[in-house]
C-alpha cells in the first residue's frame, strides 16, 4: 500500500515519526522537509491532488492542530478528509464516511495517540450499504453548481 504524506511545519515531527514507524507502509512524502516556516496548503494540496489523480488512494495530512489541513484538502473534489483526535473518530471515518485522507494535529495529538490513530484508520474500511448512499450525496454537492437556498 503506498499512502501520500504531507506537513507543514507545525506537523514535520509527527509525519516524520509516522513514515518510521509504519514501515510496512510505504509513503509518497511531498513535504514539508525542515521545520522552517511554511505554508500547509502548499503541502496539503500535493497529496490532495495525487489522490483526484489517481496517482494515491489515501493521504495522510499534519499541521499543527489539523484544522488547517482538513479545510484544504476538503476543498479538492474527491477527497474526503477526516480530522480525527482519537481511534474511534478514525475507525468511522473509513467505515461510514469512506474517508481517503486522515487529518492530524501535532500540536494536540500525543505521538503514541497518533499512531494509535494512523493505525485504526489504517485497519477499517468502508461499510458500503447505507452509508454509500451519502457519500452519493456528498459527491453531488461537489459537482453542484447552484447557489444555497
Amino acid at each position: 500500500m503506498k499512502i501520500g504524506i504531507a506537513s507543514d511545519h507545525g506537523g514535520y515531527k509527527l509525519k516524520e515519526s509516522i513514515i518510521r514507524r509504519f514501515t510496512n507502509i510505504t509513503f509518497d512524502d511531498v513535504g514539508t522537509f525542515t521545520e522552517e516556516s511554511c505554508d500547509y496548503p502548499d503541502y496539503i494540496s500535493k497529496v490532495c491532488y495525487k489522490i483526484q489523480n489517481g496517482e494515491l488512494e489515501y493521504g495522510i495530512v499534519i499541521c499543527g492542530t489539523g484544522i488547517g489541513a482538513s479545510i484544504v484538502a476538503n476543498k479538492i473534489q474527491g477527497i474526503r478528509a477526516a480530522l480525527c483526535c482519537n481511534e474511534f473518530m478514525a475507525e468511522m471515518a473509513r467505515r461510514h464516511n469512506s474517508a481517503n485522507v486522515l487529518a492530524l494535529g501535532a500540536r494536540v495529538l500525543g505521538e503514541e495517540l497518533a499512531f494509535r490513530i494512523v493505525d485504526r484508520w489504517l485497519s477499517s474500511s468502508f461499510e458500503g450499504g447505507r452509508h454509500q448512499l451519502r457519500i452519493d450525496k456528498i459527491r453531488e454537492l461537489e459537482t453542484a453548481q447552484r447557489k444555497p437556498r
